[in-house]
């Protein structure tokens, strides 16, 4: 009997494990012009995006308001920062466009699986653009 109940709570343990492992927003999507494709992962329990594929992978991220980093590349960018969770809404972090060199406030929401909604603004969110990611499978 032990020995069954031991089981069963790591079955219950690695189940919840794996839920917090797995989260809607992780994988690879894609901005509406099609220019340019982002992964988003976690570390640290934050959420982050790195600007994995852009059509044009030898442009320079020249607009950076750093001049040191305006000889990099833009492909491989990490353009979302410091979000956390709140329900399907992922909050409190920035965007950073390298076609300005400028860095916004910004959330993003859920829209079923395959739809991300980035919202970035300067202030109070009212103020800003959204636009419309979607998951690439």
């Amino acid at each position: 009997m032990r020995q069954i109940v031991a089981t069963f709570c790591a079955l219950i343990f690695s189940i919840a494990l794996f839920a917090q492992e797995s989260d809607p927003i992780l994988g690879k999507w894609e901005n509406p012009s099609g220019e340019g494709r982002i992964e988003i992962y976690k570390k640290n329990n934050k959420f982050y995006g790195k600007l994995y594929w852009i059509k044009d992978s030898a442009k320079k991220d020249a607009k950076n308001p750093d001049p040191k980093l305006r000889s990099r590349n833009i492909q491989g960018t990490e353009i979302l920062t410091n979000f956390s969770k709140n329900s399907k809404t992922y909050e409190g972090g920035e965007i950073y466009d390298p076609k300005s060199g400028k860095t916004y406030s910004c959330k993003m929401t859920l829209k079923g699986n395959d739809q991300l909604d980035i919202r970035g603004y300067m202030g109070i969110s009212l103020i800003g653009r959204t636009e419309t990611w979607k998951r690439i499978k």
